[in-house]
Order: structure tokens, then C-alpha cells, then sequence
């Protein structure tokens, strides 16, 4: 009995080279090709789906899905350097931040991220500490590593080189750079009306450093809505944010400035949503209650804001969608010289949060104005 199934069992086991193919076949990676067999569709169709070709517009979304869903099930994964063989690509883009911290400029990267992934694109980023020299040589040394186009988020920006550039919130003009910007005129509008119809005449401001993209053009912002309100700024009143630090602590210390001068005032305006937080603890450890005291106002709406105790009213920037927008205008200018070569400056619309770190003045504070 057991001579009989031996050889049975032995004839019925694959050969040695029916393993080999099969464990080949197995290990073999998903290919563009493959993936159009499966699904009965042509190599070139696979290849502008996955691609986010503009011309894959007039495919049929039915089509679409079809081809990212049986990506997904089959582990498709991108062949980046035959990709760039092929192509003579690198399908990398530069990005250029002040540095990578909670708040603005790592709210705008998760979104440049989103958009670069869905394009499958591989993105370089460089930190420049506000340091002249970094910023100088930064997008020529990120244009030797092969990118193809360059974001600066923040960023003074004068030079002209040969890839797209897109800026968001940056300081300076050159030809053929696409210019991201808040409309800081409605965001300050939105910001003192609110102190405003609170009740809030004596407020003090917290402004941003000089080298900032924003400082300059938001303060200008704020006197013009102060001017159309009759709101008087007082130059005691007001500081500006000195280092480079992304921490609390400068609107820590210049806050603890302010209550030193032994101005009375029932609202703070800050910079941002970092130095508001610093504000926050300044004006705690002074015996200031938030906002039955003073109420405080920040700037971006980085994800903290909401969880503070109280939570923190402030102007909302789109920061994650400036971000994507950022990534889809450099990507869409790699292949068109016409978007290429234009100077643009798009606009974006601020909100304003309405939290618990704001109130009325009471009356007792009012009529001691």
C-alpha cells in the first residue's frame, strides 16, 4: 500500500522547474502591462489613468475606477526609474520652508504632499532658517538634483531659473512665478470687526518678524480696516515678534513687554496662532483671565488652535489647500509653456473661527475706558 501512493505522491508534486516559474511569476513585480492584461484595456489607457494625465479627462470615470481599484488589489506600485529612463524625468519636486515646525508651514506641506502623491511625485525639502545665503543657494542646489519644478512657502524669492517656480505667501516679484497669496485686507477686516462689535476699543497687537512674507503686507492690512472702523492704534500698544524660534515663547515675551508698559487694553491681535498661544500664558501667569479679561485673537488656524484652553478664535487660512494648490499649479506648468512663462498671483479667501477666547467687554470695563 505504501509503495503504491509513494510514487503516486511524487508524480503528482510540480518539478523543479515548475517551482522556479512559479515562485518567478509570484515575485514578479505588478507592471503597467499586466495590470491593462487584467483588466482588458490597453497599456497607453492604464498609463494616463494612473498618471493623472489631462488627456485622461475624457476617459470614462467607470474606467477609472476600474483601474485604480484593481491597482489596489494587485499591489501595483510605480516603477519610478524605468519611469524616468523612460521619460527623462525625475518626477521630483523641490520644496523650500522656513523650517519644519507645527504651524504654517507644515499645515501648507501636508497639502503640497496630497496633491504630489496622487501625481506620483517624490518631493526634496529644504529648510533655510530665514538665513540669506540658504535661500540663495537653495533652489540652485535642489535644481542639481534634478527636480522639476520648486514651491516656496514663505520665502523671499528674486532669482530666475529654468523650472517652474510656485510661491506661496512670498515677498518679492519675478517672471513666470505663480504667487499664492491671502486676501490679508478681508482676513484683517473679518478680525477687528468682530473686536470691534465686541465692544473692543483699546487693542493691542503682536506683530509678525521682519523677515516674514506676511509681516509687511498684513500690518498694512490691519491699519487700513483700524482706519474704516475709527479704531485708533496705539503705538504702545503694539510689538513685534524678534527671532526665528516657531516656539510660544516670543509671543511669551513680547506679551509680558506689553503688560510691563502698564497699558490697559481688553483685546490682543496676534501674528499668529503660536505667538497668540504664548499671548495665552503670558497673560495667565499676570492674573488676565481669557476672555473675560482680555480676549485674543490669533492667525492661520493650525490644528492646536481649536484644542486650547478656551479654545482659540482666529483668522483661518486654507493653508492645506494652498498647499495643494501650490503642488497641481507647479506640476500642471511642468507641462505647459504657457503656464510655464506666465506671471499669476491667486487669491485666497480667509474664514474666521469664532472660539471661547473671545467675548464682549463688560460694561465695567467699558465705561472705564
Amino acid at each position: 500500500m505504501k509503495g503504491k501512493e509513494g510514487p503516486q505522491t511524487l508524480k503528482n508534486l510540480p518539478s523543479d522547474g515548475q517551482r522556479k516559474r512559479t515562485q518567478s511569476s509570484q515575485q514578479q513585480p505588478m507592471s503597467q502591462r499586466r495590470l491593462a492584461d487584467h483588466l482588458g484595456l490597453s497599456p497607453a489607457t492604464v498609463s494616463l489613468v494612473l498618471n493623472n494625465s489631462p488627456v485622461a479627462d475624457a476617459i470614462p470615470q467607470e474606467t477609472k475606477d476600474r483601474v485604480f481599484a484593481a491597482a489596489r488589489e494587485l499591489n501595483y506600485r510605480p516603477n519610478f526609474v524605468a519611469r524616468s529612463l523612460r521619460t527623462q524625468r525625475s518626477f521630483m519636486i523641490g520644496v523650500i520652508v522656513p523650517e519644519v515646525s507645527e504651524g504654517y508651514a507644515a499645515t501648507v506641506m501636508g497639502g503640497i504632499e496630497d496633491q504630489l502623491l496622487e501625481e506620483g511625485y517624490l518631493y526634496l525639502v529644504a529648510s533655510h532658517r530665514h538665513k540669506a545665503d540658504l535661500i540663495d543657494e537653495y533652489p540652485r542646489l535642489l535644481q542639481s538634483r534634478s527636480v522639476e519644478g520648486l514651491i516656496a512657502v514663505d520665502t523671499p524669492w528674486s532669482q530666475q531659473i529654468a523650472i517652474p517656480v510656485v510661491a506661496v505667501s512670498g515677498r518679492g516679484e519675478s517672471n513666470g512665478i505663480t504667487n499664492i497669496v491671502l486676501d490679508h485686507e478681508r482676513a484683517a477686516d473679518l478680525a477687528l470687526s468682530h473686536l470691534y462689535h465686541l465692544g473692543h476699543r483699546r487693542i493691542a497687537f503682536i506683530k509678525g518678524q521682519e523677515f516674514s512674507s506676511d509681516t509687511e503686507v498684513r500690518w498694512n492690512a490691519i491699519a487700513k480696516a483700524a482706519n474704516r472702523l475709527r479704531l485708533e492704534i496705539r503705538p504702545e500698544l503694539v510689538v513685534q515678534l524678534e527671532g526665528d524660534s516657531p516656539s510660544p515663547e516670543l509671543g511669551y515675551e513680547v506679551t509680558h513687554q506689553l503688560l510691563a508698559n502698564s497699558q490697559l487694553f481688553t483685546a490682543l491681535f496676534a501674528f499668529n496662532d503660536i505667538s497668540a498661544i504664548g499671548a495665552i500664558g503670558a497673560l495667565r501667569e499676570s492674573g488676565h483671565r481669557i476672555p473675560e479679561d482680555v480676549s485674543v485673537v490669533g492667525f492661520d488656524d493650525i490644528q492646536s488652535a481649536a484644542f486650547q484652553n478656551p479654545g482659540l478664535t482666529t483668522v483661518r487660512q486654507p493653508l492645506r489647500r494652498m498647499g495643494r494648490l501650490a503642488a497641481e499649479t507647479v506640476l500642471r506648468s511642468i507641462t505647459s509653456a504657457t503656464l510655464r512663462d506666465a506671471s499669476r498671483r491667486i487669491m485666497m479667501e480667509p474664514e474666521f473661527i469664532v472660539r471661547a477666547s473671545t467675548c464682549a467687554v463688560p460694561s465695567a470695563r467699558k465705561s472705564a475706558r
